[in-house]
């Protein structure tokens, strides 16, 4: 992973390229790929979908700090947040491109945007790669990557005419980590939370402790 982003990420222009060089004057044609332009889309640009599965990898690897890090470089608001970057990205900064161009002379620019294909995988990847949101069948389970210096967040999910209000605490400072679960104050023992369409609010508590070295192998 460590290669990969020396090689595709862009931390000065804030972008995670799909490949690069772009094929140009390549001895072999690679196919519709190089109908782009040289960093346009596919062909050596930021190609947002795909990027996202970079984040979605990092995240579960276990690094929380680095996969938000990655998320917020494909946040569209990132990109505008001052005159200059408006200017450079030149699209909406309310909806998610499906591109942005790394071209000479074009660097930052956003290309195709209101593609849902993307927009979708940045919500997926925010929702269960971060914040750690599974759902599976008539259950939910929690699996928090958050950065570790967010507190505490919160999810409101809604099944049915229910409301589960899932709040996220970490309270932990060391190594290894536990998670303790309570639904409606009662302490969870089962695997998952069980979703219930009663039309009621639903309060669940999840605490991620990171556990010391000690207490994580135990000690005599």
């Amino acid at each position: 992973m460590r290669s990969l982003e020396e090689h595709l990420v862009n931390e000065d222009a804030r972008l995670i390229m799909l490949l690069t060089p772009p094929f140009d004057k390549t001895p072999k044609d690679p196919g519709y790929i190089k109908g782009y332009l040289p960093g346009v889309r596919e062909n050596g640009a930021q190609y947002t979908h795909a990027a996202l599965w970079a984040v979605l990898a990092t995240a579960l690897r276990g690094d929380g700090d680095r996969a938000f890090e990655l998320y917020q470089m494909l946040n569209p608001l990132t990109h505008a947040r001052t005159p200059e970057e408006v200017a450079t990205y030149k699209v909406e900064p309310y909806v998610v491109a499906a591109d942005v161009y790394t071209a000479k002379g074009q660097l930052g620019r956003g290309g195709w945007t209101w593609y849902t294909g993307s927009a979708s995988w940045m919500y997926r990847v925010g929702l269960e790669g971060i914040l750690g949101f599974r759902k599976r069948g008539d259950k939910l389970f929690i699996e928090p990557r958050a950065p570790a210096s967010w507190p505490e967040y919160t999810i409101e999910y809604r099944y049915g005419k229910s409301l589960y209000v899932i709040v996220v605490r970490n309270d932990g400072d060391g190594e290894g980590e536990a998670l303790e679960v309570t639904i409606d104050g009662r302490v969870s023992l089962g695997a998952g939370i069980p979703l219930v369409d009663d039309g009621e609010r639903h309060e669940v508590r999840v605490r991620s402790v990171i556990l010391s070295p000690f207490a994580a192998k135990g000690s005599g």
